[in-house]
């Protein structure tokens, strides 16, 4: 199937479903798709627009932090999507975080974005990837060329984050968590119709990953 990268068809696959010739990738949990994350992933979005080259948001299911218990999901993972559908990207790769996949080594996350020939990644300061955590963005840019990112503040200059808008709503303060988690543009706002291909399940995967080298 031919591709039109112009952001008006989303493919939602998971990470052993796509191959690309090139790319610009976001990568992260995007847990919530707060503020920061929009303007991370809009960055590549745009950068990709560009360069004409497809826009994809890799992200993970549960987010890690959630996967080994340290925190709650900020949202489900249908309203995750669709959050950053608004956004207007062509692919979501949704990585299943399964404890094989917690398992695997940094070079094994290297090799799965080489799938995609990243022309650049977007990612966030404190990515970091692979069994203990033992790649991170250091590690990322002796791969790939990586953008650089910058935190974005609340008007009370505190970065905002996911454990921040945890936090908040830990108190109850919950108007001031939406402020911070923000909305994308509806889509009618871009200027046109968003169809969304979900095709994660459309073959039996089950824990591809405990074959993976």
């Amino acid at each position: 199937m031919g591709l039109d990268f112009s952001g008006e068809h989303l493919r939602v696959v998971t990470d052993r479903q796509i191959a690309l010739t090139a790319s610009v990738v976001a990568i992260g949990a995007f847990d919530g798709v707060h503020r920061g994350h929009q303007d991370l992933i809009r960055a590549a979005i745009t950068e990709a627009r560009e360069s004409r080259l497809p826009a994809v948001v890799w992200t993970f299911d549960p987010p890690p932090k959630v996967h080994f218990g340290r925190a709650a999901r900020l949202m489900p993972l249908a309203e995750k999507l669709s959050r950053i559908a608004a956004l207007g990207p062509d692919w979501v790769v949704v990585a299943p975080f399964t404890t094989l996949y917690a398992s695997r080594s940094a070079a094994d996350f290297i090799a799965d974005l080489a799938r995609i020939s990243p022309a650049r990644i977007h990612v966030g300061a404190d990515f970091r990837f692979g069994t203990r955590q033992t790649g991170d963005v250091a590690l990322l840019a002796q791969h790939f060329p990586l953008a650089e990112v910058q935190t974005t503040c609340c008007c009370a200059g505190e970065v905002i984050s996911s454990s921040r808008i945890r936090a908040l709503r830990a108190v109850g303060a919950h108007d001031a968590a939406a402020a911070l988690l923000g909305a994308p543009p509806p889509w009618q706002m871009l200027g046109a119709a968003l169809t969304t291909t979900d095709i994660r399940h459309m073959a039996d995967h089950k824990d591809d990953h405990d074959v993976w080298n």
